[in-house]
């Protein structure tokens, strides 16, 4: 990928808005019973809150089902809760996931989600999983800063191409001014990250900026 490392590891008619009901805090960890995630609403926006500012991704379960599933699984565990934006490479992309908590960071890795093909382009503003091979797709997703339509195809571990499962619908401008200054530098220290979590990065990488919380605020099912 030349100087970018390797990324490892408008609605129609016929939708009902669906309420989104209040519950207690759930667990950050898979479910031991079943690791497969249940099958999310067909569209959902999840709005972020960040030391920048706010900004929303709006999923498209056509787009990549079981991505989708997934990210609707981690946003209502609170998964993305507390966590910091430590790859941003201008130009190319905003990459996120890793947690404050080494043993969910494994669990939800060892859980990794089915592979898909790419149906969407990964234009500027759409997301897409971090992976590395084979089910690796798993809990670090990336935001594209430009058309980066070479992810489209790109072979990674004998899996070609990152799809894209959804996309910024609001707060674009608080993306593009995530602090790049590290670039890829925390990204290539994941080891690091999945054992120690923030107070390695906050000690390492004192300027990142963070996620504060991920909800899930609207959503949607076909008729």
């Amino acid at each position: 990928m030349g100087r970018h490392p390797r990324l490892a590891t408008g609605l129609t008619g016929g939708l009902v808005l669906l309420s989104i009901a209040c519950r207690g805090t759930p667990s950050l960890m898979p479910s031991s019973e079943n690791p497969v995630s249940p099958t999310a609403p067909d569209s959902f926006v999840v709005s972020f809150s960040t030391n920048k500012g706010p900004f929303s991704i709006q999923a498209h379960r056509a787009w990549s089902p079981a991505g989708v599933d997934r990210f609707y699984d981690l946003v209502r565990r609170r998964v993305y809760d507390d966590t910091r934006l430590y790859r941003v490479v201008e130009g190319f992309v905003v990459q996120f996931g890793l947690t404050n908590h080494p043993e969910a960071n494994q669990a939800w890795q060892r859980s990794g989600v089915p592979d898909e093909p790419v149906l969407q382009e990964n234009r500027r503003g759409r997301v897409s999983y971090a992976r590395g091979g084979p089910r690796t797709r798993s809990l670090q997703i990336f935001i594209n800063l430009a058309d980066n339509l070479r992810l489209d195809s790109l072979e990674a571990g004998g899996v070609v191409g990152y799809p894209p499962f959804g996309e910024v619908i609001d707060g674009m401008a608080t993306v593009d001014s995530l602090n790049a200054e590290y670039g890829n530098t925390p990204a290539q220290r994941q080891d690091s990250i999945r054992t120690l979590g923030n107070a390695y990065l906050d000690r390492t990488f004192p300027n990142l900026d963070r996620i504060y919380t991920a909800r899930v605020t609207k959503e949607w099912k076909t008729k």
